[in-house]
């Protein structure tokens, strides 16, 4: 038997339910390996033509800031220049790595490319969201498109003076978001008109923790949005029925001093360690924010739901890495897991009607920054509706604020932004 998250259809918020979908199978082991080859291939192949070869940019004037990765070297960024109609428009990417939350998980990473510069790859390619094809990314191909590499492991919000001797790590994250957006801005991005602060993950999170930040850092008469891939964790009970999850972000926030990083909207409220979530983040955040996220994001069905210190005798090992693996009891709790996720939604970024969401039912983490999925000529139909009615629905401002969807596949872009009140175009 396969079980199947990803429901075939559209909901709306009034009504969200998943369907599990079965059909029995035999022995496809081969057929998943082709597939598997095959998928890279076409990654590859897709990466190709969205063109390689960015270099990097090395923030060398931040060091005298102290604005530094984990190991003390400068932060660094990739930036493909924008043309034509969008010579003036900004999206910013930063990107997810996960965190380090003491000591020795801070120098496993030290003197990897999640810790220092030096360890980056020189030039890269983008896809996806910063995708530099026409038909492909239509809204933000010519756009200034923006990576910045992190390498900080707090998601930008670490600030401690002091360095310690024996180890010799710099806790900085915060003065590294600062430096490469002052960069930016030195090179135009002061005269923004639209521009958009987004992220993957750790770095989804990071566009959250920023967002207003970024908006007081740009022109008044800019129209400025955030937007976070797989970045919206949530105060999550646990298959033990604890928030370890909210231990491990307490060690980030202790250990890298982001307290005075994280808003005061938020800290003025609650404990710091609760303001590493968006619900509790969220409900006071003044920037309009569009959340893409999985209600069974891998990640979080990983190391929120089912981290390994609430199952010690790794009863939840085979499930969480595998739902097909998970016993009828198991897919009940992850079933709840995602009604946790909803309701954490709800409370935080679906409490701001300027706010939009498009939570789908994959297992998945990351989506935005994968051609494959992002605008394809296959993409998925709404409602029975086609990519070019959903075009025009976008234009003319046809659908309501904070839609809840729920697809088999992913979503064009040019829905993404119609549930926002305003628009770019």
């Amino acid at each position: 038997m396969q079980w199947d998250v990803c429901p075939r259809y559209l909901k709306t918020k009034t009504s969200v339910s998943l369907v599990l979908l079965s059909e029995e199978m035999g022995d496809s082991r081969f057929s998943h390996q082709w597939c598997y080859l095959l998928f890279l291939v076409c990654l590859l192949l897709l990466i190709r033509a969205e063109g390689g070869g960015i270099p990097i940019t090395i923030v060398e004037t931040a060091k005298a800031k102290g604005a530094v990765c984990l190991d003390g070297s400068p932060p660094a960024y990739h930036l493909q220049r924008g043309s034509g109609s969008g010579i003036n428009n900004w999206l910013v990417h930063m990107e997810g790595g996960g965190w380090c939350d003491d000591i020795t998980s801070c120098l496993e990473r030290k003197n990897t490319y999640k810790g220092s510069s030096s360890k980056m790859e020189k030039t890269m390619g983008f896809s996806g969201i910063l995708g530099s094809k026409q038909a492909a990314n239509p809204d933000f191909y010519n756009w200034n498109r923006i990576k910045i590499k992190y390498c900080d492991g707090s998601s930008f919000t670490g600030d401690v003076e002091a360095v310690d001797p024996k180890t010799q790590l710099y806790f900085r994250g915060e003065r590294v978001w600062q430096a490469v957006i002052d960069d930016l801005l030195a090179k135009g991005m002061k005269n923004a008109q639209n521009a958009i602060l987004s992220g993957c993950s750790a770095g989804g999170l990071a566009a959250i923790l920023h967002c207003d930040k970024f908006k007081s850092l740009l022109p008044a008469t800019a129209r400025v949005k955030c937007v976070s891939d797989a970045g919206y964790f949530i105060h999550g009970k646990d298959v033990a029925g604890g928030f370890e999850i909210e231990n491990f972000f307490g060690g980030i926030v202790g250990l890298h001093g982001s307290v005075k990083s994280l808003p005061p909207s938020c800290t003025s409220k609650n404990k710091p360690e609760l303001c590493f979530f968006p619900q509790y983040v969220t409900q006071t955040m003044q920037t309009p924010l569009f959340v893409i996220n999985s209600g069974y994001d891998f990640w979080q069905l990983k190391n929120i739901m089912a981290p390994s210190a609430a199952d010690p005798k790794g009863a939840w090992k085979s499930c969480k890495l595998d739902l097909t693996k998970c016993s009828a009891d198991q897919l009940k709790t992850v079933q709840d897991y995602r009604l946790q996720f909803l309701s954490a939604l709800n409370t935080g970024a679906g409490s701001n009607p300027s706010n939009g969401y498009f939570i789908d039912s994959c297992y998945a983490h990351c989506q935005s920054g994968s051609a494959t999925v992002w605008l394809a000529d296959k993409s998925p139909v709404v409602a029975n509706t086609v990519s070019k009615r959903l075009l025009y629905l976008h234009l003319h401002s046809c659908f309501p604020d904070s839609l809840l969807l729920h697809l088999h596949r992913f979503f064009l872009l040019t829905y993404l932004f119609s549930v926002f009140k305003s628009s770019f175009i």
